[in-house]
């Protein structure tokens, strides 16, 4: 399997937003058995992870956290205005991945797999690509 890609519309200027369901339906589409899951998004203002997805407080104090730890507004040099979302890129990072186990996406039971938007709101494209290993 190549290469497959979605687009996710977020609503605010930070916010994580759970892509989990449309991950595990490529990875279902994709036949694979046994194999690795890379979810990779191709932003520089914009990152995935794996957290948990049960609580949705639990994003809420991460994009929170994160506000403070690198603050919007710090005396940066970069024109845009938004060093401080590619800050958070560089921390969160712009790829991911995942174990696939009997066709399915195998995550924790309270994990689920979040886009980062730092520079919305936007629409973003998420790559996914499931490849099979043998064991």
């Amino acid at each position: 399997m190549g290469w497959e890609s979605f687009q996710v519309r977020t609503g605010r200027r930070v916010q994580l937003l759970d892509v989990t369901d449309e991950v595990a339906r490529i990875v279902e589409r994709s036949r694979v058995s046994e194999g690795i899951c890379h979810v990779f998004v191709s932003h520089t203002t914009a990152g995935v992870t794996i957290n948990e997805g049960a609580d949705p407080n639990v994003a809420r104090d991460v994009e929170a956290q994160l506000g403070r730890v690198v603050p919007k507004d710090s005396g940066y040099r970069h024109a845009e205005g938004n060093s401080d979302s590619h800050i958070k890129t560089v921390l969160v990072g712009a790829a991911t991945a995942a174990p696939v186990r009997n066709g399915k996406l195998k995550l924790g039971t309270w994990q689920a797999i979040f886009l980062c938007e730092w520079d919305g709101p936007r629409t973003r494209t998420v790559e996914v690509a499931v490849v099979p290993v043998s064991g």
